[in-house]
């Protein structure tokens, strides 16, 4: 069942131990009304853990790594959550990461055959129009949500996987080709180039500019794939023109930045620690309170400042539980990122979806950690699983379905590398008398 020898069992007990720690020290840190709160937050996420285990059980994968770092990392979040600003129950987010496991799943049994992925190439470019087109029809003037009264959906979130595995795709068709640029012989690149160019047009619109890096990345990690691959004619005038490109269209970037972009670049938080540095500010104290192990769960009070469970989660856990606590949460984002180096089937297709959906994950939590920590300006995006947000939550659990479907032993496309020709023997002529 497991190839790299890890006891399915000791793997339970494991995640179980985890999440009992974290309810006892809500029993005894925590800020709560009556005992009955804390066991009803224990029953349902010990009683979910179970009902995960009993389902990973019968999907008979040749691996559960990722899935045992998924469910330790979803019923952690679903105690932070539901711990901020006193212990109850975040219902709302555990039926979201409910959902984000539900969603891993489905992206494994999808696209765990690599051939029949690949193949499905012209779907992902009307998926990627049909989301689009949402965007510019439903989510109203200049908006990025769509609201069904009931839930809001953000349609730029469902956009990155498909990014993904558009990027993939197109760049894995392209293993056996010696030319990195050009437009007959590489022509999907140009395609995932023009896809790139209207994100970035369609979320300079929307003014949604915190999302534009994750696909930006997305797509330099796609550059990287294809520039970098053996077959490929590498000279350094290319990589010197792509950096030369790269930089004039980040100065074209922030020379036409809009105004509140550029006011956030430079404000100084502690000249208007009432005004736009109100969030900052209080995230850096609050950080700088929690120390290492925390105030205790529910006791801060970083939770009646706007967007601490999404944009400054990352403070309100250090505040309550401690940084070391935070600390934690993201080594296990990590963990879920490297079970790809665990089992041996590799592909260039698998590579490229790899680091498409390292991507995501790595500029969401770096862009969100560094914002909490006043080393950038805030972006709005969260940190996947942790933050609070349907659309963030299934979409996380989607990508980790495709990073797992990549450790499958379906998952296995072998590169066609074509036939050398033999060069023709030359008939030697024979000399006249």
């Amino acid at each position: 069942m497991y190839k790299n020898g890890i006891s399915y069992l000791g793997l339970i007990l494991l995640i179980l131990l985890s999440h009992m720690s974290l309810l006892a020290i809500i029993l005894f840190r925590g800020n709560y009304e009556a005992v009955t709160d804390v066991g009803l937050l224990a029953a349902i996420v010990l009683g979910t853990d179970l009902i995960y285990f009993c389902v990973l059980r019968l999907m008979r994968q040749a691996t559960y790594t990722a899935d045992f770092a998924l469910v330790l990392l979803l019923n952690m979040s679903v105690i932070f959550q539901s711990c901020f600003g006193g212990v109850g129950f975040a219902f709302k987010h555990y039926l979201m990461a409910v959902g984000a496991f539900v969603f891993c799943q489905i992206a494994y049994l999808l696209t765990r055959d690599a051939v029949v992925t690949e193949r499905r190439k012209p779907i992902y470019y009307v998926l990627f129009g049909l989301l689009m087109l949402s965007i510019l029809l439903f989510t109203g003037s200049r908006g990025i949500w769509i609201d069904l009264g009931f839930i809001t959906l953000q349609p730029s979130e469902f956009l990155k996987p498909v990014f993904v595995l558009l990027c993939a795709t197109s760049i894995s068709a392209q293993q056996n080709k010696k030319k990195t640029m050009g437009f007959m012989i590489v022509r999907d690149n140009w395609y995932v180039y023009g896809c790139t160019v209207l994100i970035v047009l369609l979320q300079w619109w929307c003014r949604d500019l915190g999302s534009l890096p994750t696909f930006l990345a997305v797509a330099g990690c796609g550059l990287i794939c294809r520039i970098c691959y053996p077959r490929a004619k590498l000279s350094k005038k290319l990589i010197a023109g792509l950096c030369a490109g790269g930089a004039v269209l980040a100065a074209v970037a922030v020379k036409i930045a809009p105004a509140y972009v550029l006011e956030r670049l430079h404000t100084d938080i502690w000249k208007d620690p009432s005004g736009s540095g109100y969030q900052q500010c209080k995230a850096l104290i609050a950080i700088a309170e929690g120390g290492w192990f925390g105030k205790g769960p529910g006791q801060g009070t970083l939770h009646k400042v706007a967007a601490s469970n999404t944009d400054i989660v990352f403070s309100t856990i250090c505040e309550e539980w401690g940084l070391l606590m935070a600390l934690l949460s993201i080594f296990t984002i990590l963990l879920i990122l490297c079970t790809c180096l665990t089992n041996t089937p590799r592909s260039y297709y698998h590579a490229c979806i790899v680091n498409g959906v390292v991507a995501v994950f790595v500029v969401q939590m770096t862009l969100n950690i560094f914002g909490s920590c006043n080393l950038i300006p805030f972006t709005g995006v969260t940190i996947p699983f942790i933050s609070q947000g349907g659309s963030s939550m299934l979409t996380s659990g989607f990508l980790v379905g495709l990073l797992k479907a990549t450790q499958s032993p379906l998952f296995h496309s072998e590169v066609k590398v074509p036939k050398k020709k033999k060069p023709a023997l030359k008939k030697k002529r024979k000399a006249t008398a």
